[in-house]
């Protein structure tokens, strides 16, 4: 037996405001839409991971997602344009990422990475 992916669900009563910051800054793709729910992701690969953390690492809070990207600064120069929290960084890790920590719209802290 084999994981073949792992979903985080969001409780949110508006799941279409999502779509700004997962879909049109991030670029995940949309994967379902049935109304009441709505994945994105991404259709050229899955990946499985799972992280059990007790910190964020460099002393900030665990996030509630982690997201790697090919451009961080991009991502941060867009979610700061959108409007959205930005709680910590951007910052070079010493583990060899620059990442931000930012809120998306349903107040989840989100890990946004690339490795360096």
């Amino acid at each position: 037996m084999k994981v073949k992916r792992i979903v985080s669900n969001i409780y949110s009563p508006e799941p279409l405001r999502a779509k700004k910051f997962y879909q049109d800054i991030l670029g995940l793709d949309l994967l379902m839409d049935h109304g009441w729910i709505i994945t994105y992701g991404n259709t050229e690969k899955m990946n499985v991971q799972i992280s059990f953390a007790v910190e964020g690492g460099s002393g900030t809070s665990v996030p509630d997602l982690s997201i790697e990207v090919d451009d961080v600064n991009e991502a941060f120069s867009l979610m700061q344009e959108a409007g959205f929290r930005t709680e910590y960084g951007p910052v070079d890790e010493a583990w060899g990422v620059r990442r931000f920590f930012v809120r998306d719209p349903f107040a989840k802290l989100v890990n946004i990475l690339q490795h360096i």
